[in-house]
């Protein structure tokens, strides 16, 4: 699964195209991020976001996280893997010997 994310589409509709004013804006909320860090997250698809920064967003733009976050299928191609005994596929590494692990304590 992939994801779109909306954030600079979102604030340019309402008009906001300084990092400046969604740091002030964010502030109110209680979120207190970095201009670059601001302008990261307008720019860039965040890997991880706060529901605090997620809750402000919405709040103050007034719409949902399902604004924000467009989730799309991404289809791409599988790896299958080889059928047992076929030696044109990729060799798989196993332990030279079997391996006991034994507790300390005697039992």
């Amino acid at each position: 699964m992939g994801f779109e994310w909306d954030l600079r589409r979102l604030v340019a509709g309402r008009d906001m195209y300084q990092t400046t004013d969604l740091v002030l804006l964010l502030a109110e909320y209680g979120v207190h991020l970095s201009r670059r860090q601001v302008f990261r997250l307008v720019t860039q698809s965040p890997q991880r976001l706060s529901m605090e920064t997620l809750a402000a967003l919405c709040g103050f733009l007034d719409c949902s996280s399902a604004d924000l976050i467009q989730i799309r299928e991404v289809r791409g191609q599988v790896a299958k893997p080889p059928a047992s005994g076929d030696t044109d596929g990729p060799a798989v590494a196993r332990p030279a010997r079997r391996v006991h692990v034994r507790r300390s304590d005697g039992l």
